[in-house]
Parts: C-alpha cells; sequence; structure tokens
C-alpha cells in the first residue's frame, strides 16, 4: 500500500467491517471524517477519544504531536483534559533528545491546561526515526456532541485561516536548503513559522459557542479531502467556491517548486465549519484575530462539487497526502 492515509474503500472494507462487537456506553463510532470516539461515563457527560502518530517529520514533533490530537478533541467541542503517549525511538535515539522532546511537550501541554497523564516509550529496530503517538482524553455533556445528520441544504461552510498550512511549513523546514536554491531565507523563515497557527482550539470553541453543527479540521488530504470527509460523514452534498479559498503566498510557491496540489496538502491549523450562522461567527472569529471566510454550502443532494467560474470539478475521497509527494521525489 502507499504511504499516508489508508484509502477509503480500504479503510471501509479492512477496518470498519471487521469491528462488530458493540458496548451501550459507545456514544461515537469509527467512521470516515469522525475524529472522535465517545464513551458515556454517566446520566449527562460523555468522555471523548481521539489518538494520532506523528510520522511525516522530525522537526517540531513534539508540539504538533499535542496540537493535532488537541484540535480532533476541539473539533468535537469537548474539554481536553490529557493525552496518554507512546513514543517509539530509533536505535540510535539518544536520551538527551527525549528528554528535550518531553520538555517541550509538557511545555505545550502546560499552555493549554492539558496533563501527561501516563503512556510508554522504548527503542525498537523496526523505526528510523521518533514516532509519537498521541491519544486525547476530554469530556463533554452529551447533549452537546455534534450530530453530522444535522447537517442540511442550505447551511454555510466557514473555512479558518489557509489552506496547505501545516505541509507548508514542514516543506520549509524538512526542504529548506533545496528551497533556498531559489528563495531567500527570509521567505522560508516565514513559511516555517506557519506551524505557529497550527492549533484550531480557540476557533473551535468560538464556533461551539455559536451553534456549530459540523467541525472537522483539515489534516492529512488536505482541503479538498476535509470536505469529502464531512460530506460523507453527513451523507450529504456540497458546492464550493475554489476561489474563496484562502491561501498564504508562501503556499503557493513551495507547492509550485515542488509540483503538489495546495488543495490536497496537509492542512492542520485549518478548521472547517458547518453553520446557519456563518456571518455571525466570522465576525467573532475576526474579533479574535483568526482569519475566516464561507468557502460554500451544503446541498440537497449527495454531489460533492468545487467550482472555479464556471469550470466544476467532483471532490474524491482523499489519497496520498501530496506532502509524501513532495519528500519522495
Amino acid at each position: 500500500m502507499k504511504v499516508g492515509k489508508i484509502p477509503e474503500l480500504v479503510l471501509k472494507r479492512s477496518v470498519f467491517k471487521q469491528i462488530k462487537h458493540r458496548r451501550q456506553e459507545v456514544l461515537v463510532r469509527p467512521g470516515v471524517g469522525v475524529d472522535c470516539s465517545a464513551l458515556a461515563v454517566g446520566e449527562d457527560e460523555a468522555i471523548v477519544l481521539s489518538t494520532d502518530p506523528i510520522t511525516g517529520t522530525a522537526n517540531n514533533i513534539a508540539d504538533l504531536a499535542i496540537h493535532i490530537t488537541a484540535n480532533d478533541i476541539a473539533v468535537s467541542g469537548a474539554e481536553m483534559i490529557g493525552v496518554m503517549l507512546s513514543i517509539i525511538m530509533p536505535e540510535n535515539g539518544r536520551e538527551s533528545d527525549l528528554r528535550a522532546m518531553m520538555q517541550k511537550i509538557e511545555a505545550c501541554c502546560a499552555s493549554m491546561n492539558i496533563e501527561v497523564m501516563g503512556g510508554h516509550t522504548e527503542v525498537s529496530t523496526a523505526v528510523n526515526q521518533i514516532i509519537v503517538t498521541v491519544t486525547g482524553v476530554g469530556k463533554i455533556k452529551k447533549d452537546k456532541l455534534a450530530n453530522p445528520h444535522m447537517m442540511k441544504e442550505g447551511q454555510e461552510i466557514v473555512m479558518t485561516k489557509w489552506a496547505g498550512l501545516e505541509g507548508t511549513a514542514i516543506m520549509a523546514s524538512e526542504k529548506r536548503e533545496e528551497l533556498c536554491t531559489r528563495y531567500t531565507s527570509e521567505f522560508i523563515d516565514g513559511a516555517s513559522k506557519l506551524i505557529e497557527h497550527i492549533s484550531i482550539v480557540k476557533e473551535a470553541k468560538i464556533a461551539s459557542k455559536h451553534n456549530a453543527i459540523m467541525m472537522h479540521d483539515a489534516t492529512e488530504g488536505g482541503i479538498f479531502g476535509a470536505l469529502w470527509e464531512i460530506g460523507a460523514v453527513g451523507n450529504v452534498g456540497m458546492e464550493v467556491d475554489l476561489t474563496k479559498i484562502p491561501m498564504k503566498q508562501e503556499t503557493v510557491e513551495i507547492c509550485e517548486f515542488f509540483d503538489v496540489n495546495p488543495y490536497l496538502l496537509m492542512s492542520s491549523g485549518s478548521l472547517l465549519v458547518v453553520t446557519e450562522r456563518a456571518n455571525e461567527l466570522i465576525a467573532q472569529l475576526e474579533k479574535e484575530g483568526i482569519p475566516a471566510t464561507v468557502i460554500g454550502r451544503i446541498t440537497d443532494n449527495n454531489e460533492r462539487i468545487v467550482m472555479n467560474d464556471y469550470e466544476k470539478r467532483y471532490l474524491e475521497p482523499p489519497r496520498a497526502d501530496q506532502l509524501y509527494k513532495a519528500f519522495h521525489k
């Protein structure tokens, strides 16, 4: 199989269909576009869980590991409590590397009032770079859990920040020397600093307070992949205006350099929100310094369309992220 996300058909056929045993306490189960699971723990409260491995980059792995999982918990509308960590190091890993990474993880967690609750650490010949897997734990009132089947025709899709945010930052950091053959150091530094915008926790909290119907963070597969997953989880169609999808010039330039599609590039840091109160939500986000715009709307059929003036294209299930294309040239 190819590097990256498992294709949707394989995921359904070989993963989801193999999970058959059920318990009544489980409120939200695995599915395409589902970022978290939820577990009832009382009459009115649920525990929300999400897990993510960080494998695509060696730089910033500590911050990425926490932020990516915190983002998943945030889009459920839950408050994050803590994380469990699994750290696998290669044979040439050093204790000083482990200590430095844990110090960064602790600082990141402390900044968001998250506790490192436990985990596992080992050295293995099976890996050639550090792999960090984070399981996030959050809590929420059961009646506040999002229901993607509440999406319906006419609701608008709001996008925060910029397409390809995460992938651009990773390419700028990991491929700096190559990029400096064409661009200035200042330009590459600016692209690398996009990683500072990777958290969507703040905008998810704002969206939750403004009756967000569905939230989804754009990770592997980029903006197009995230839009497809929203349609899949709610079994709805959509029409998106390509010209409305915001993108940084750094992303345009670096994607052109590596011949990758920015709309299919890792976009953690960008939140998609389906809402009936788009203008009100955007105004509140912009008050907090978070750029946001309406990029499309939900339709009354299952067609997931992107319009570029009069040119029409159909969204497809996410494939291997374009970041891997850049790294395997």
